[in-house]
């Protein structure tokens, strides 16, 4: 019998998901279909620029998926099973007060955590918790409710949770287990045919459909899934094309001519779906839903604290200068922001310290350079460093809160004379049961282990940054 590891667990996870979307979603092929098309063509006509963000081969499989949960019992329990594919814990976002819309959940993404697996297989699913503790979306009365609910639900098997913790044990299974896990797995996220209690389900809608669709039905299912594409306005115009009716705007960092930073994401709007509705009479009537969507997404490069301060203070600008003529185009006000502030060169954005890179060494460029020591920046400016950017693998909470609201039926409702009910990354890591790694400093290690390595090859001593030699003195002061 063959043993199969996390990663490849995790890549036929992701293939048998996309599968079962497929058949319930038939609009995602065609989102595929198209992603693949745009890759194609943006190959042939960019060449090898067009790999500097990841290999063709890897962007065409890329998948990320989200799923929602109602309760910190049901989220540690998916934490297990993604584990199970090698898939932890990584960021903490925080949508309830991200856009203007009702969305009363908190998340945290789960994904490989190095290098050399997100190469293997890049699969991450975003997943989201009902905030059930936060009194401007639930009363006491609801709360009470909804725990009750959750309390009762069982979304994940014993048999299934064994069998990922003996994975997670074993760095894999032997076949005949790895198959009862995919199998479990898979069908854990496949949309039930079970009738949902219509006033139930209703009630929760007023407050928010994502509430509805996360605490009105008896299960869980894949929400969305996404495939990676290299153009998404070449994608978002060919689905248009097609007669298939996109969200009002990409989300995320306008098109511009610099590098492509962080993360940009679309969706066709959410469609509606044939479902069974249970009556408080006793009867089950045909009914529509209108929860589950197809999104794409162009991810750029990851940007450090201080270049994602930067991003933060260029979308304020933008908010700031669309208050002040709501006539402008959105995407162009972004456009002109982003050339009077961000670098346009991936060189600028290293040497600047604004974004994360791995680095190669030009010897011959190095061997200009007087005696040392340096600083990163002078040997990337000399030429000595070659930038390679590390792709950003996480999420926005301001884009996903912004899909979600693109799908939603109305802004749902929410009490503001209330107070926001706690939830950070210290307690999102309490109710896994594990750590949520920090994405900053899963990037940061990957780039210094870029810089030493870069530092033996050209046999010369660096000098610390200036953010290092900052904390240093802070922590000597201490």
């Amino acid at each position: 019998m063959s043993f199969h590891h996390l990663w490849q667990l995790r890549a036929e996870f992701a293939r048998r998901l996309s599968a079962m979307y497929g058949t319930e979603v038939p609009a995602y092929n065609t989102l595929v279909d198209v992603s693949t098309q745009v890759n194609q063509a943006y190959l042939l006509q960019h060449g090898a620029d067009a790999e500097r963000l990841g290999s063709i081969d890897r962007v065409t499989a890329e998948r990320h998926g989200a799923i929602r949960v109602g309760s910190e019992r049901e989220m540690s329990q998916v934490a297990r099973i993604f584990a199970a594919f090698g898939m932890y814990p990584v960021g903490f976002y925080d949508l309830r007060d991200a856009s203007k819309s009702a969305v009363p959940v908190v998340s945290t993404a789960f994904r490989p955590v190095t290098a050399d697996e997100l190469a293997r297989n890049p699969f991450r699913v975003f997943t989201s918790m009902l905030a059930v503790e936060d009194p401007r979306f639930f009363d006491p009365a609801l709360q009470s409710e909804l725990k009750d609910f959750f309390d009762r639900r069982e979304l994940f098997g014993q048999e299934l949770l064994e069998l990922a913790d003996r994975a997670a044990a074993g760095s894999g299974l032997e076949e005949e287990e790895a198959g009862r896990l995919l199998e479990l797995a898979t069908g854990a996220f496949e949309l039930s045919a079970e009738p949902v209690d219509h006033d139930w389900y209703r009630r929760l809608e007023a407050i928010s459909a994502v509430a509805s669709d996360i605490g009105g039905v008896t299960s869980t299912h894949i929400n969305h899934l996404t495939p990676r594409v290299l153009d998404i306005d070449a994608l978002y115009a060919g689905m248009e094309a097609l007669g298939i009716t996109m969200i009002d705007e990409i989300q995320g960092p306008p098109r511009w001519d610099g590098p492509d930073v962080l993360l940009r994401q679309t969706s066709f709007r959410a469609l509606g779906e044939e479902r069974l509705f249970r009556y408080p009479d006793g009867s089950v009537r045909k009914g529509e839903l209108r929860v589950r969507f197809g999104e794409v997404e162009a991810r750029g490069i990851a940007l450090t604290p201080a270049g994602r301060d930067l991003y933060d203070r260029m979308v304020a600008d933008v908010d700031r200068r669309l208050q002040d003529d709501p006539s402008q185009d959105s995407q162009g006000a972004a456009r002109a922001v982003w050339e009077e502030n961000l670098p346009r060169t991936e060189k600028e954005l290293a040497a600047r310290g604004l974004a994360y890179f791995t680095f190669t060494a030009d010897k011959a460029a190095a061997a200009g350079l007087p005696q040392g020591p340096f600083t990163l920046a002078e040997l990337i400016e000399s030429g000595a460093a070659v930038p390679e950017p590390i792709v950003y693998e996480d999420f926005l909470p301001r884009s996903a809160a912004g899909i979600f609201q693109s799908n939603l039926t109305d802004e749902g409702s929410k009490n503001e004379s209330e107070l926001a009910a706690d939830y950070d990354m210290a307690r999102m890591s309490g109710i896994i049961g594990r750590p949520v790694h920090d994405p900053y400093e899963l990037y940061q290690r990957q780039q210094d282990g870029s810089v030493r390595a870069l530092a033996d090859a050209l046999g010369i001593d660096l000098l610390p940054s200036t953010a290092e030699a900052a904390a240093a003195a802070t922590g000597a002061g201490n």
